[in-house]
């Protein structure tokens, strides 16, 4: 499968996808500079890393969201090819509108940094096939802006429709009804606040998050 991350100004996970998405797929993502207009053919997934584009300037990710590569981002999200949004990635997405509601700060106003545990709410999509419902995995966050909000007929259509993805097993960030991730309604758009990409390999402490890119890879294979 071949990836493309995408790379803001102010991005620091960038490298930590790319390595990851290397391990698992076998071949290295092409990295895609946010003026970029056009992404590579062919492409599986497009990835949104976290970090703090522009600074956070604004508002987190709204600038990055303005980008030129964004555009053909919306477009491959909208024919149907996978776009994983991570931590500043889930805010971009969500400015963008290709995820409804927004990402506001942590309820305590705290930076947060540690790993947590999450229940996957839906084992159905592409992204999150190799889990069960239900389970409880382990996977670290890094944020200050990642209590999630949306109005109650939002989070009433994305608990009605299977959109929640992951939820955090305990509160963190006062995130509304828990919610750590969600899915677009054709389910090929995952935003999620926590880094699957620091959790792929034994020396991270656990491998939780390479089951969802592994997931994606048989899913799109």
């Amino acid at each position: 499968m071949k990836t493309a991350v995408i790379v803001f100004p102010g991005s620091n996970c960038d490298r930590d996808l790319a390595v990851a998405l290397e391990q698992v797929t076998g071949t290295a993502p092409t990295m895609v500079w946010h003026r970029d207009t056009e992404l590579p053919d062919g492409i599986g997934l497009i990835a949104v890393p976290g970090g703090f584009s522009y600074g956070d300037y604004l508002r987190s990710g709204a600038i990055a969201a303005r980008s030129p590569v964004m555009r053909a981002v919306i477009d491959a999200g909208g024919r149907g090819i996978a776009v994983l949004g991570v931590c500043n990635g889930f805010q971009v997405l969500t400015e963008a509108g290709l995820l409804p509601g927004a990402l506001m700060r942590n309820e305590g106003l705290n930076f947060v940094c540690r790993d947590v545990a999450l229940t996957v709410a839906n084992a159905q999509s592409a992204f999150t096939a190799r889990y069960d419902a239900g389970e409880t995995i382990k996977v670290p966050v890094a944020h200050h802006d990642g209590n999630y909000v949306a109005d109650a007929d939002t989070l009433d259509r994305l608990e009605g429709e299977g959109r929640v993805a992951f939820r955090y097993a305990e509160p963190i960030n006062g995130s509304a009804r828990g919610i750590a991730g969600i899915l677009n309604d054709a389910g090929n758009v995952l935003g999620m606040m926590p880094h699957p990409e620091r959790k792929v390999e034994a020396a991270h402490g656990g491998s939780d998050g390479r089951r969802l890119f592994e997931g994606l890879l048989a899913a799109v294979a």
